[in-house]
C-alpha cells in the first residue's frame, strides 16, 4: 500500500496559488526561447546604493558578525529607525520597546499574526489585498472577513459596521497604504478615523507601510503612527526592500504598540536567531546616508510610471497615474479581454504578447478585470511591452524588430 504523508490542516486551508499557472507558463516560454518581459512581481531590479554594498562586504569580514545576532535587531539599527520616524513623520519611538527588526516585513507580519491569532479569531482585510495579508491569517488558524477597499469615510464606516455587528468581534484590522496592488493612497485624516474606530470597538490595527517612501508628484505618504493615539491600537511595518533596493537582503521593521511588539518578539525568539549582523550594519549606513538615493529611485519609478500609463491609455485601458508604489493598476477593456477573467487574460498576454503581468483576481474578487504592472523594467523594455500588447490587441504577430 502506498504511504502518503499528509500536511497540516492549516496548509489544506490555503486557497489555490493563482500565480502557479503563470509562473509555470513563464518558465516554459523562456525555455522555448521567448523574451518574456516580466512585469508581474514587485521585485526591484535596480541595484542597492554602492555605499551599502561596500559596508556589507566590510562587515562580513569581521568574525564578530558571524555569530548569532540579537533577535529584535541590534541597538544602533533600531535607533536609526527611531530617528527616521522622527525626521520624516514626526513620530517619536522608543527604540528599546517600540522598534523591532524582522527578516523582511513579510516575515514580521506573518509571525505577528501567528502571535496574536488562533482558531475562532477574525481579521478584517480590505479586498483587493496583498496575498500575505489574507494567507498569514489563514495559516494562524483564524478567519478573514473582507470589505471592499476604499480610502474615505464610507470605507471606514463599512469597517465599523462589520466590527460592530460580528460575533465574536474581529480582533484585527489590516491596512496597507500606499496600497499594493491598487496604489491607492490616503491622507492623515483617514488614519484619524481608523484610530477612532479601533478605540471605539477595541480592535487592533496592522498597517503595512512598505511603500511609504516610494511616492511621486510631491505626495508624501503619512505614517499611521503620526496620528494621535495610533500607538495605543496598532503597529506599522516598514521595509528596506523598496526605498533602498534591498529586497533580497530581507530586512524590515515593526514599530509602534509595545504589547504587539512583545508578542512578535516572543514568537521570533522561538523561530529565529535574528538577521545576519553584517546586513544590519549595512542597513544602518543606508538609513544614515542614502536619502538622496531614495529620491533618485523615485524619479526613475515616476518616469517608468508615465511610460506605462501613457502607453496603456493610448491602447484604451483605464488607468490613473498612481501617486505612490512601484505599480500601475489598470482596468482591461472588455473588448480586449473578450469576457475572459484576469487570470486567463494574463495567460493570453504571456502567450501572445510575451508580457507577464499580475492578474487582479489574484488579489481578491474585487481585483477582477484589472492587471497589476510592476515598474521593474527600464523604459525601453516597458515601451516594448506596450507595443507587444498593442499588436496582440490588433491580432498581429510580434515583430522581431520590435524587440529590444
Amino acid at each position: 500500500m502506498k504511504f502518503k504523508i499528509e500536511p497540516a490542516q492549516r496548509i489544506k486551508r490555503l486557497p489555490p496559488y493563482l500565480f502557479g499557472r503563470l509562473n509555470a507558463l513563464k518558465l516554459a516560454k523562456r525555455q522555448q526561447g521567448a523574451d518574456i518581459i516580466d512585469l508581474g512581481m514587485g521585485n526591484p531590479s535596480d541595484p542597492a546604493p554602492q555605499v551599502i554594498i561596500d559596508k556589507l562586504c566590510q562587515a562580513a569580514q569581521d568574525p564578530r558578525n558571524h555569530r548569532y545576532s540579537a533577535s529584535k535587531g541590534i541597538k544602533n539599527l533600531r535607533g536609526e529607525i527611531a530617528k527616521k520616524y522622527a525626521r520624516l513623520w514626526n513620530v517619536h519611538l522608543d527604540p528599546e520597546t517600540e522598534v523591532l527588526a524582522c527578516i523582511g516585513s513579510k516575515e514580521g507580519f506573518s509571525h505577528l499574526c501567528l502571535a496574536m491569532l488562533g482558531p475562532g479569531d477574525t481579521v478584517v482585510v480590505p479586498d483587493p489585498a496583498f496575498p500575505i495579508h489574507n494567507y498569514s491569517v489563514t495559516l494562524a488558524g483564524a478567519n478573514v472577513v473582507t470589505v471592499p477597499l476604499g480610502n474615505d469615510e464610507k470605507f471606514v464606516n463599512n469597517i465599523a459596521a462589520v466590527v460592530e455587528h460580528m460575533y465574536p468581534k474581529p480582533k484585527l484590522l489590516v491596512l496597507n497604504y500606499p496600497h499594493n496592488p491598487t496604489a491607492m493612497t490616503v491622507d492623515a485624516g483617514f488614519f484619524e478615523m481608523i484610530v477612532d474606530v479601533a478605540k471605539r470597538f477595541q480592535i487592533a490595527v496592522i498597517q503595512d507601510f512598505a511603500y511609504g517612501e516610494t511616492c511621486f508628484d510631491g505626495y508624501k505618504a503619512p505614517s499611521f503612527l503620526s496620528v494621535k493615539g495610533a500607538k495605543d491600537v496598532g503597529v506599522e511595518f516598514i521595509t528596506m526592500s523598496k526605498p533602498y533596493n534591498m529586497a533580497g537582503f530581507r530586512i524590515g521593521f515593526a514599530v509602534g504598540n509595545k504589547d504587539m511588539l512583545d508578542y512578535l518578539a516572543t514568537i521570533k525568539g522561538y523561530y529565529d536567531y535574528g538577521i545576519f549582523q553584517a546586513l544590519q550594519i549595512a542597513s544602518i549606513i543606508a538609513l544614515r546616508e542614502c536619502d538622496d538615493d531614495i529620491i533618485t529611485q523615485n524619479k526613475i519609478y515616476q518616469s517608468r510610471r508615465d511610460v506605462v500609463c501613457d502607453g496603456l491609455t493610448k491602447l484604451g485601458w483605464e488607468v490613473e497615474k498612481p501617486r505612490a508604489t512601484m505599480f500601475v493598476w489598470a482596468k482591461v477593456p472588455k473588448e480586449h479581454s473578450k469576457g475572459k477573467g484576469s487570470i486567463d487574460y494574463a495567460i493570453d498576454l504571456m502567450e501572445h504578447a510575451e508580457v507577464a503581468m499580475a492578474p487582479g483576481r489574484a488579489f481578491g474578487e474585487n481585483g477582477e478585470d484589472y492587471m497589476r504592472i510592476a515598474l521593474v523594467e527600464n523604459e525601453q523594455r516597458l515601451r516594448q511591452a506596450i507595443r507587444n500588447i498593442g499588436r496582440f490587441v490588433q491580432q498581429k504577430p510580434i515583430r522581431k524588430k520590435d524587440k529590444a
